[in-house]
């Protein structure tokens, strides 16, 4: 996966193409958000996403990335505009108006056979 592949998700991502960043999991990838949430599976992320972006708008504005032929390494700034309330958002609570900003370093396990992530990991580098 090139550099120009992976900023093509991060678009597809921040344009809220589920069928076009969703295609660069793979079927059984596992997806950690630090130690606060764990998801198996495409279709579970998905749901995930789909679920968040019915009320939230994210915007995830890549700082720096770094890619080899099995990983990819993104240090990111996202903001987080809640248009809908969500007062039991598994995350943290959150109420239209609300806006957030955090930076986060990922990490991107690629299987360089089938092109896509099968494990991904993220955690806060700043609030």
């Amino acid at each position: 996966m090139t550099e120009e592949d992976f900023l093509g998700y991060v678009a597809a991502f921040n344009g809220n193409d589920l069928d076009g960043f969703g295609h660069f999991y793979a079927e059984d990838v596992i997806f950690e958000l630090g130690g606060s949430k764990r998801i198996d599976g495409r279709e579970n992320i998905l749901a995930f996403y789909r679920q968040v972006k019915d009320h939230i708008t994210e915007v995830v504005t890549p700082l720096d990335v770094v890619v080899t032929p099995n990983r990819i390494a993104m240090h990111c700034r996202t903001t987080f505009e809640t248009f809908k309330d969500w007062p039991d958002f598994e995350i943290w609570r959150t109420m239209k108006g609300d806006s957030r900003t955090v930076e986060t370093i990922a990490l991107y396990e690629v299987d360089p056979a089938r092109d896509c992530f099968t494990h991904i990991r993220g955690a806060r580098f700043k609030p």
